[in-house]
């Protein structure tokens, strides 16, 4: 492939999956320092890809639906990678006349719309999501392995400043824990009697628990945890991902499943900590949070039951990482 000017990484999927592409963007800029990298998510996480160093423009899936060849005949690119096979994407992308279209050998559409294929599978792989992701990047002759450290580095990922209502949540006095326990269905949950465990075993005097989530997911929230303890602070449903990204980087800790807010957690150079089923393929070989400071449980247990794998993570030894912080 001859020098590239614009290349677009499409991710049309969830946050935590967008936030293990942002590396893709950090190695091709060392390849193509001048190219620009233009970044096809969805309106949702486009605040998290304004967070990255990396990407020069953001468009959505939203703004595809539109008129959707026109807008990608505008970007100019030389290439795009489908890192998240999307059926409509890889059309328009044919349509607009994209020369190097790019995607995996799974798809039986990419072998109408992509014209260079790359054959792995995430499924059967031993690789990190963020590994298998740079397979996709073979076609520029970039074929090298990294370490899951090398490519954490690679993220480009600042957090914004908090803004005066996320500054209004933190206590000055206090390690911040952010416990973020839903995951909207994307990962198995540890359990609200978990996290309740684990608040109780916060000490006041030393940590400030603040609890995120949804504004679908407040109710259930609300009333399955201790709320009213002195040391909790409820932000459920109360930030925008912008805000939540500010929060999360402003903050010591956190804790959640195999979600976004894990992912932005262990990029902003916090301790992550995660919960993870040992089963393939939701086991933290390929889906662990990646950063200086990131960490994935899981629980010991003979079960094939992934509710169960999780649940034997006792609320002790996430307080045990914890306590590292005070």
């Amino acid at each position: 492939m001859k020098w590239p000017h614009t290349i677009i990484l499409s991710r049309t999927d969830s946050i935590g999956d967008v936030m293990l592409t942002l590396p893709m963007a950090g190695i091709l800029k060392q390849h193509y320092p001048d190219a620009r990298i233009v970044f096809l998510g969805r309106t949702y996480t486009a605040p998290v890809l304004h967070c990255c160093r990396h990407v020069d423009r953001v468009i959505t899936l939203e703004e595809l639906q539109q008129d959707g060849v026109a807008l990608l005949r505008r970007t100019k690119a030389d290439a795009i990678v489908h890192v998240f096979p999307n059926e409509q994407v890889a059309w328009k992308a044919k349509a607009a006349g994209i020369p190097h279209r790019i995607g995996t050998s799974h798809r039986w559409w990419h072998w109408l719309t992509v014209n260079e294929r790359v054959a792995f599978s995430r499924r059967k792989s031993d690789l990190h999501e963020t590994q298998l992701n740079t397979l996709l990047l073979r076609p520029f002759g970039i074929s090298r392995s990294w370490t899951l450290d090398e490519l954490a580095d690679l993220s480009g990922f600042t957090p914004p400043a908090p803004d005066d209502q996320v500054r209004d949540l933190l206590r000055s006095d206090r390690k911040h824990v952010v416990l973020h326990p839903g995951s909207r269905g994307s990962a198995v949950e540890w359990g609200l009697d978990r996290f309740t465990r684990l608040i109780h075993l916060l000490h006041p005097a030393q940590f400030q628990v603040i609890i995120t989530g949804t504004e679908g997911e407040a109710a259930a929230l609300r009333a399955g945890l201790p709320m009213s303890l002195p040391h909790v602070c409820d932000a459920i449903g109360k930030l925008d991902l912008r805000q939540l990204i500010a929060l999360i980087g402003a903050s010591d800790a956190l804790v959640a499943a195999s979600t976004g807010p894990l992912h932005i957690a262990a990029a902003c150079g916090i301790r992550a900590i995660g919960l993870y089923a040992h089963q393939r393929p939701i086991h933290p070989g390929r889906w662990a949070p990646i950063g200086k400071d990131a960490h994935a449980l899981t629980g010991v247990v003979g079960s094939l039951d992934p509710a169960e794998q999780i649940r034997a993570i006792e609320p002790e030894r996430v307080m045990r990482l914890i306590e590292q912080l005070a």
